[in-house]
């Protein structure tokens, strides 16, 4: 999506993540007790909102600097891919894929042709239409040539970088600790399902949502809805750290406002 096109250099980016995501889960674990559990998961989800607007600003940059078709040769077919004038409305179209001759690091003399569900590797005519192509001739399906490919690296390693000692671990940790005894299963379950619900909702409607968003629509609406996450947990989350559970019990009978910064006031658990 971001346009690297070598396939064993992608395969070293998608292991590089997988590492960072690993390693800073460590970090996270290690600052809980540290700095809590309220400084850590509004710090990480300002992080993962920053990552989020590179990306978005990133796709968009990509889409707005998409290499030119500047190659019309209709091979009397009546193909919709000849009808497209930008790399990345040809990308957009499933059943297209962009051929381009590169010169230094600019792509020129590009085309828009069509390929087959069957076999995404080749143009189905033209001259992409072979397995082994010319050096100087070069097939892309489901990316475009882009000088921005850094700002989509970026802001994913860096997404992670804040997603996994924060958002990522942190809700499971303040999900233990924020129900009464007598709900504590039963609200558990309930936040475990609507978790797992959620994340299928995204990984199914993602496609869709950039097909019908654009890439950078879909990232500039997740930029949305964790402002508006972080906005509420900014409100409502209070500090949880060294507190017993019936002391916890009694930081949500305090209004909303009195947690805006963190801090709750005394508790004082009366004896007798």
């Amino acid at each position: 999506m971001t346009g690297v096109r070598d396939e064993s250099t992608a395969i070293w980016i998608s292991a590089g993540t997988a590492g960072v995501n690993f390693v800073f889960t460590l970090v996270g674990l290690w600052l809980v007790e540290r700095i809590g559990r309220r400084p850590l998961i509004l710090g990480s989800l300002f992080g993962v909102f920053l990552s989020l607007v590179l990306l978005a600003v990133g796709f968009q940059l990509i889409a707005f600097n998409s290499p030119p078709v500047s190659v019309h040769t209709d091979y009397n077919s009546t193909s919709p891919c000849f009808s497209h004038n930008w790399c990345e409305a040809c990308i957009e179209d499933k059943n297209c894929g962009y051929c381009y001759t590169e010169v230094g690091k600019s792509a020129v003399n590009g085309s828009c042709l069509p390929t087959t569900s069957s076999d995404t590797s080749q143009a189905l005519i033209g001259p992409c239409n072979n397995t082994f192509l010319p050096s100087e001739t070069i097939w892309a399906h489901g990316y475009c040539p882009t000088t921005y490919s850094w700002m989509g690296i970026l802001g994913l390693v860096l997404y992670l970088m804040f997603f996994a000692p924060g958002m990522g671990p942190m809700p499971w940790t303040i999900n233990s600790e924020i129900y009464p005894l007598w709900a504590r299963s039963a609200g558990s379950s309930l936040a475990t399902a609507t978790n797992w619900t959620f994340n299928l909702v995204v990984s199914m409607s993602f496609l869709t949502l950039t097909e019908t968003l654009t890439k950078y629509g879909t990232y500039w609406l997740f930029v949305g809805i964790v402002f508006l996450g972080l906005i509420f947990m900014f409100i409502t989350v209070p500090e949880t750290k060294g507190k017993r559970l019936e002391e916890v019990e009694e930081l949500f009978e305090d209004p909303w406002c009195t947690r805006c910064s963190g801090e709750s006031g005394e508790i004082t658990v009366k004896e007798g």
